[in-house]
């Protein structure tokens, strides 16, 4: 079992994770995608950094969120470590705190080419939506929302 919990993103732990991101989509996509996380977005009223930590406390993933509206969370830097189990985990724990936020739906990005994102997203119940802000008219670029339950 993982326990998920707030952190900081500038953390020793969440810096470890998100340079294992970088460094996976850097090699899928060409790019680290640091470009688009902007720490201050998940520090604000509405965003969040989870950390999920394995049974002997070690880091398995994280994920954070970010307003993009007032009914929508975008679901950012979204990692788990390869074989953990922990990104399900992950994924249901911002899920809940976007509902409890108050958030209608969650949207997110990826690049075609990050095959096992996109089916990790289409398998938990994201679909396809016309891409949105910077993204809109990126060909490589393929965005996905979910509407959130109630809290």
């Amino acid at each position: 079992m993982f326990a998920i919990a707030p952190a900081d993103p500038a953390s020793l732990d969440a810096c470890e994770l998100l340079a294992e991101l970088g460094a996976a989509l850097a090699a899928i996509t060409g790019s680290d995608g640091t470009a688009s996380f902007d720490a201050a977005g998940v520090r604000e009223p509405g965003g969040c950094f989870l950390l999920a930590r394995d049974a002997d406390g070690k880091p398995a993933g994280c994920g954070a969120l970010r307003p993009l509206s007032g009914s929508v969370a975008e679901l950012k830097r979204m990692y788990a470590r390869p074989g953990s189990g922990a990104g399900v985990h992950l994924l249901a724990a911002l899920e809940r705190q976007a509902a409890g936020f108050g958030y209608t739906e969650v949207w997110l990005e990826t690049r075609r080419v990050n095959a096992r994102a996109v089916a990790f997203y289409e398998k938990h119940g994201y679909r396809v939506i016309p891409n949105y802000g910077k993204y809109a008219g990126r060909p490589e670029a393929v965005c996905f929302g979910k509407r959130c339950r109630s809290a």
